[in-house]
């Protein structure tokens, strides 16, 4: 038993290794979802995710850490190409400071660049 799960480890070691990076980049989820070409991005047309912070020192950070979380949870979903919020589309962020810290609110519609084939 511990030879065969040894072989089976192995061998998807093996094909996770031969996989392309273009694909290894992409989930394939994002297929679900309507997308549009908008200059030189590919977009999705109507679906948004959404990111947030709060504790932060300044609003700065907490712009920065909205964003991060909402590439973060993008990245999941559909992989990396997708994952980048200066790329993203109909990108809003609204922020408000309770005391000192910071907390922002993230949404835009994933983006990815286009590649012609």
């Amino acid at each position: 038993m511990l030879r065969m799960t040894a072989a089976l480890l192995a061998a998807i070691v093996i094909a996770c290794a031969a996989v392309p990076p273009a694909v290894a980049e992409e989930t394939g989820l994002a297929g679900i979802h309507e997308q549009r070409r908008e200059g030189s991005r590919i977009c999705m047309s109507s679906h948004f995710h959404y990111g947030s912070s709060s504790g932060q020192p300044a609003r700065k950070a907490a712009e920065a850490a909205a964003a991060r979380d909402w590439a973060g949870f993008t990245a999941l979903e559909y992989g990396l190409a997708w994952a980048s919020y200066n790329l993203a589309g109909s990108k809003g962020m609204k922020c408000s400071q309770e005391g000192r810290n910071w907390a922002c609110q993230a949404e835009a519609r994933p983006c990815k660049r286009y590649r012609r084939r």
